[in-house]
């Protein structure tokens, strides 16, 4: 077997210390030190190994695979690997016991003082436990909402953006240099239907009878003080005259409008937005065009005829050249147009040229957040960003499936107010920002999500908002309930650093630290993968073991938060539960939900 270098680990405890990383790299240095690791497999052994927690309690709070990963490796049978390495664990103080289960699996429990010292940890540092420190390099734009610029946000909109922003605070507190960015599409079909259902408006608002609105314009009421605003500042001049005169000005100031719009919804839903990137000022730069001379002259441009599309009937179809992107030979299914007939741009190429902009700016990394209907639009983005990167940068698309709205379990369909949709401001006044914020983070992404009306509202444990928002609520009245039963004692995080926390020894006691030590994993798993309502999941356990505990106190005195004859277990006590309320509203924060005080 060739020798390599040697691989040295080192172990390290940090206010923000992910305990499961901490026991992994430990148990590294100690299998080097306890076999010949002068070799490069069993490095690359040992980097493969997990340390998790056992399904099973019993069994301890850590298990790792160490030994049978090196059995091979060092041709010993896994259990006496495993009972070497145990040998050597078991001389940690941090270590109570050590065991051996099935074919080699090295359980561990952990020292209950190792769990006590991390209570003052969380309280050092704040809101700031469980962040991770910059990533060098590690920039990443991340695009959501981009709803068309037609009118008021609505319910479709809403979850994409949540997400989108969720996700963005919780890859800056993982580490990364977040830009937070709105794709603008003010440049397509559907801003000619806008100025021209606006120029409805616009002469309605100077007397003329309009009628029904036409099939195919926009009917909602919110362009009414648009047309007003027009007909006060630009008089009649508009009325009789030729589209060619107005489109354009009434484009520009429609799209305007309605941006203001959207971003005041999007102010109310909490979201504020780094970039605002117009598709329009992006073509009008000819920027577009200049992406497709990038990719001419990398080779992947070709004038070429297309087959017929899936499912049409040859009568249906005529060939004809087109200039094709060879996105085939990036993963896509078929090659795909850059010009439409009439010599314009598709919405692919403004689409492509945009990316290929936020490339320009340095990200490598790159998220965009679809609804559901744009799963077709997948694998072609991702191959033009390869094609165009030379595969440095990459987009990753994150879908978001449909929200669907109930009010005692039965379908709500539409709003009376809106006449078609249920607009966001409908919704925010009816449940709260809070709401609707944390309940849509708690389903996957990509998997449907109903919002029912009365449960969201709903106080009891099986509405997550509450029970999670109670949880913090009650930390805060045990804390004015201590200030009466102690008047002039010092409860604050630096004087509580400084309790007796080897009085914390009970074992709900000790579960509720092990759950509030998984936060840094916990923040760092959801990062990695994308997927921020990891992180309502999180706080709904811990908020569970935070209200298990309070129930116990309700039968064991010597659990009560607040034993008003022991300043010593009060203050251990009070430590404790303030690191649950550091910790939930460092999770509600990147949900985007305010941390409450008291309930109402």
């Amino acid at each position: 077997m060739p020798s390599g270098p040697m691989r040295h680990y080192s172990i390290m405890k940090t206010s923000n210390m992910n305990v499961f990383k901490y026991f992994k790299n430990l148990i590294q240095l100690k299998t080097q030190e306890s076999f010949d690791l002068g070799v490069d497999e069993l490095a690359v052994q040992l980097d493969r190994m997990t340390v998790e927690s056992p399904r099973d309690a019993a069994h301890g709070d850590l298990a790792a695979n160490t030994a049978l990963l090196l059995a091979k490796p060092l041709a010993q049978p896994p259990r006496a690997v495993a009972e070497k390495l145990a040998a050597a664990l078991r001389k940690e103080s941090e270590i109570a016991a050590v065991e051996i289960a099935g074919p080699g699996f090295i359980n561990l429990t952990i020292a209950d003082e190792f769990w006590q010292q991390r209570i003052p940890e969380i309280l050092s540092a704040g809101r700031h436990y469980g962040d991770h420190g910059k990533r060098d390099g590690e920039k990443v734009n991340v695009e959501y909402v981009s709803a068309n610029p037609t009118g008021p946000m609505h319910i479709g909109h809403v979850r994409g953006a949540v997400y989108g922003d969720a996700l963005a605070s919780l890859l800056a507190k993982a580490g990364f240099d977040v830009t937070r960015e709105y794709y603008i599409n003010d440049a397509g079909s559907q801003i000619d239907t806008l100025a021209r259902s606006v120029h409805l408006r616009y002469r309605e608002a100077l007397g003329e009878g309009i009628g029904e609105i036409p099939d195919g314009l926009y009917p909602g009421d919110y362009l009414v003080p648009l047309g007003r605003e027009l007909a006060e500042t630009h008089g009649g001049k508009w009325v009789g005259a030729p589209e060619e005169e107005w489109l354009e000005p009434i484009r520009i100031a429609a799209a305007d409008a309605m941006m203001n719009l959207i971003k005041k919804d999007l102010a109310s839903l909490g979201i504020a937005q780094d970039v605002f990137f117009s598709e329009r000022e992006l073509q009008a730069s000819g920027r577009v065009g200049e992406m497709i001379e990038v990719l001419k002259n990398a080779g992947h441009v070709y004038e070429g005829v297309l087959e017929p599309p899936k499912g049409k009937k040859p009568d249906d179809w005529e060939p004809r050249a087109q200039t094709l992107f060879r996105a085939t030979d990036f993963g896509d299914d078929v090659d795909r147009a850059l010009l439409k007939s009439d010599g314009s741009y598709t919405y692919f190429a403004a689409d492509i040229a945009y990316h290929y902009d936020k490339y320009k700016r340095g990200f490598l990394k790159m998220i965009d957040v679809f609804g559901a209907d744009h799963g077709g639009y997948v694998k072609r983005m991702k191959a033009a960003v390869t094609a165009l990167s030379g595969g440095r940068a990459d987009v990753d698309i994150r879908q978001c499936q449909i929200v669907r709205l109930f009010r005692d379990g039965e379908p709500i369909k539409m709003s009376k107010r809106s006449g078609s949709f249920i607009t966001l401001r409908e919704l925010l006044d009816e449940v709260g920002r809070d709401v609707v914020r944390f309940y849509m983070l708690t389903r996957k992404n990509d998997a449907p999500l109903d919002f029912d009306y009365a449960k969201v509202l709903e106080q009891s444990r099986d509405n997550p908002v509450f029970y999670v928002q109670y949880a913090h609520a009650r930390v805060h009245s045990v804390f004015r309930k201590a200030a009466e039963a102690f008047p002039g004692m010092d409860f604050s995080d630096a004087a509580l650093e400084k309790a007796d926390f080897s009085l914390l020894r009970h074992d709900a006691e000790l579960a509720l630290i092990k759950r509030l030590t998984e936060w840094p994993r916990s923040v760092e798993a959801a990062a990695e993968a994308y997927e921020p309502h990891r992180i309502a999941f999180y706080l709904y356990d811990l908020a569970a073991e935070f209200h298990t505990l309070w129930n116990k106190g309700n039968e064991d005195r010597g659990l009560r938060f607040i034993v008003e004859d022991d300043a010593a277990l009060t203050s251990a006590h009070l430590a404790l539960i303030r690191a649950v309320a550091i910790v939930i509203a460092s999770g509600l924060g990147i949900l985007g939900v305010e941390p409450v005080k008291e309930m109402h």
